[in-house]
């Protein structure tokens, strides 16, 4: 669970909060810790001159202490547990800034230009939002796993500037009756704290097909009516469990394909980041090409497999041959003593393992096409067509195209 909240008033405000939350648990503990180590003494019974003693005295005595022990303990736990669920936010809650920009989201045009008009205006420009002309209360990115919903709301943190609450659905669950309720109302409430504000919950379907459905619906309904400043940005790969009273609440609902081939060759780009590679912007074309059907975490696990090759020819390696390259920690100082693994045909070839090299002159071949061909060969995309199916008749009956 994260949340990004933007402003020094509202930071400082929140870690105030968190501060004196956390000191009522310690002392809460350091409490329970005195009376668990505290030593118990037995009742002793005097024996009247005219009453004979009875053998089972020492046992009723042990059974009533225990039975004491057992209800203090209880009841220590009991409050505890309330006043943990009244806090747990604030222990599970941290601090983040998000640095993701529309930018760096390849592709998807249609779902941030629906992104900007639903989360980003309202919050930029509330004026403009007057009468009944009113902001959306709920949004709803919906689309197969690994296509960047979760990316995209990142995104949106950035750029809106507001503060942001992102959670999963498992952070507002619990099995014990009634703190699930607890901690949808202390979110809800910390997100009217600091409006304007966005509250992101990931996986909405298992909170929807919980027990605690009818708190979030009444908080969803508030903020609908309400219309104060806040959003409710959810995300689901199995839009179609959603009953109709949860598709009410998320008015606009945004479909977030797969990739299409320009955005893949970007991925293939972005994804490779800094690693040494020799691939051209026709090889990034061309694996664009070749990866219909994938996702952006399909060709993930394809870039991180490809950089992952280098490394396998170390370890197999049993030549290897001193090069000229940069120091791995300090790019701009030049050395001659690099040993990098070579054919044994190889003239300056020298017979030997990884293992009988210095750390730090070990360098890796570069990333070629061959490799990210040979693990593309290897790697199934995770959708098929019968998923992308049901997606496109939920789009087609309650969504829109993003």
């Amino acid at each position: 669970m994260a949340i990004n909240l933007q402003g020094d008033k509202a930071e400082q405000s929140f870690r105030v909060r968190c501060a004196e939350c956390l000191d009522g648990g310690e002392k809460m503990e350091e409490c329970l810790k005195k009376k668990e180590m505290a030593p118990t003494t037995k009742p002793v019974k005097q024996n009247q001159p005219d009453e004979p003693t009875k053998e089972n005295d020492s046992e009723e005595s042990d059974d009533s202490e225990k039975k004491f022990q057992s209800q203090l303990q209880s009841e220590s736990w009991k409050a505890k547990h309330e006043a943990g669920s009244e806090l747990a936010l604030a222990y599970e809650l941290f601090i983040v800034t998000e640095n993701v920009k529309w930018s760096d989201v390849a592709g998807l045009g249609g779902a941030k230009e629906a992104l900007r008009e639903a989360v980003i205006l309202p919050i930029k420009s509330p004026h403009l939002f007057t009468g009944r002309r009113t902001p959306w209360g709920g949004v709803l990115l919906f689309g197969a796993p690994g296509t960047g919903k979760t990316y995209l709301a990142r995104a949106v943190a950035t750029e809106a500037r507001g503060s942001t609450f992102s959670v999963s659905s498992s952070d507002l669950m619990s099995k014990w009756l009634g703190a699930s309720r607890k901690l949808m109302m202390n979110l809800f409430r910390l997100a009217r704290e600091h409006k304007p504000s966005i509250i992101f919950i990931d996986d909405i379907d298992l909170l929807c097909g919980s027990g605690d459905k009818a708190e979030f619906l009444a908080q969803m309904q508030d903020v609908r009516n309400a219309n104060e400043g806040i959003l409710v940005l959810g995300a689901t790969s199995i839009p179609w469990t959603l009953d109709p009273a949860i598709r009410k609440r998320f008015a606009k609902r945004i479909y977030i394909p797969l990739p299409e081939e320009c955005a893949r060759s970007i991925m293939f780009k972005r994804m490779l980041g800094s690693a040494r590679n020799t691939l051209t912007e026709s090889d990034f074309a061309t694996l664009g090409q070749k990866t219909e059907g994938y996702s952006g975490a399909d060709i993930s696990c394809i870039v991180r497999d490809a950089m992952m090759q280098p490394l396998r020819m170390v370890q197999s390696a049993t030549h290897f041959k001193r090069v000229r390259g940069s120091v791995w920690n300090m790019p701009s100082q030049v050395v001659d003593d690099l040993w990098t693994p070579c054919s044994p045909e190889d003239p300056d070839c020298v017979e030997m393992t990884w293992m009988d090299i210095q750390d730090d002159k070990l360098q890796e071949p570069v990333v070629s096409m061959s490799h990210m061909l040979m693990c593309l060969s290897k790697a199934k995309p995770t959708v098929n067509e019968q998923d992308l199916e049901q997606f496109k008749k939920f789009m087609e009956d309650f969504g829109q195209e993003g």
